[in-house]
């Protein structure tokens, strides 16, 4: 069941790669960030991300609950920038909508105003489009993107990872904003659509804290390609899961349809928002920080000479290209 309704995300990333060779080709001005891009400008280094809330919005139409998408859709911005170790700072939204809605746009900005508070960032401007020839949907069908701008503080490639060094789980609040387009398909809303909206968990203020104070290897944020995206890090190394996060009823649920071990860490965060590489020196100071933010953290596995990534059973979850 779920190959039918899963993303190619190997194909996916063939794409990306053209597209980045398109982009980068020549450009002496950009640095090619695993997170964010990063623009050397005034001795600083700037960092941009742009991202969507992705089929989640089909979520809050059908709830008809339009408050929290927008914490969503700062968060996968703000969490992919402090993983190259840039603070954010602030950014734009893009709002489209099939009709003039006044309460759609105010519930939505609900929840741009509560994530970027949350974040510690202004939104500086934005953008509404009013298009009913393309958004189309059941109650107030809309789609939601953002971009956002920070300020490398601590430049963090994943090239200081070296075998040894412990990953620790930082928890997700959820589901947060990947994977809807199986999760859509396969569990029942009336019983599980409240929990698909539970906003994506914002990390910037304890990330930052564990960048000034420890000396953090790499970040990963575990989005589309859920753990795969540690190689993105660092591509000398391998990632060993041995004690992944015991996953909500939600991700059980799910589980229980996909029936399959390597699809549900592909998919989905399985518990873990954030991953952070550090040596075995810094782990308690990385959990004490967390556990001072009130997020739940655990050690999940450790940095191997073998390249890919592997669950404590042998299964490879990293995508060969």
């Amino acid at each position: 069941m779920g190959a039918r309704y899963s993303v190619d995300v190997k194909r996916v990333r063939k794409i990306q790669q053209s597209i980045n060779a398109a982009i980068f080709a020549g450009n002496k001005n950009a640095l090619v960030g695993h997170y964010a891009g990063v623009i050397p400008f005034k001795g600083e280094k700037l960092a941009m991300h742009t991202d969507g809330v992705g089929t989640k919005v089909l979520v809050a139409d059908e709830l008809q609950k339009y408050d929290t998408v927008g914490i969503d859709a700062i968060a996968m911005n703000v969490n992919d920038i402090i993983c190259i170790g840039a603070r954010p700072l602030s950014g734009v939204d893009y709002l489209a909508v099939a009709e003039e809605d006044e309460y759609l746009i105010a519930q939505v900005m609900k929840g741009l105003v509560k994530g970027a508070k949350e974040s510690g960032i202004t939104i500086c401007g934005g953008e509404t489009a009013i298009m009913k020839d393309v958004i189309k949907g059941k109650n107030r069908p809309f789609d939601l993107a953002f971009t956002a701008l920070g300020v490398v503080e601590k430049y963090i490639t994943g090239s200081a990872i070296r075998n040894g060094d412990v990953l620790i789980s930082l928890g997700s609040s959820g589901l947060h904003s990947n994977g809807y387009t199986l999760a859509r398909k396969v569990l029942p809303m009336d019983k599980w659509g409240k929990k698909m909206l539970t906003p994506t968990k914002i990390y910037v203020k304890p990330v930052l804290e564990m960048i000034r104070k420890c000396n953090v290897h790499g970040l990963a944020h575990i989005t589309g390609g859920a753990f795969s995206k540690l190689t993105r890090l660092n591509k000398k190394y391998g990632f060993f899961i041995e004690n992944p996060v015991k996953p909500a009823p939600i991700f059980e649920a799910l589980w229980d349809k996909v029936n399959s071990e390597e699809h549900m860490y592909r998919t989905f965060n399985m518990g873990t928002g954030m991953v952070v590489v550090a040596p075995p020196k810094d782990e308690k100071e990385v959990l004490k920080i967390a556990k001072k933010y009130k997020v739940k953290a655990q050690v999940i596995g450790s940095v191997i000479k073998e390249k890919g990534v592997y669950l404590d059973n042998g299964t490879r979850l990293d995508y060969q290209l």
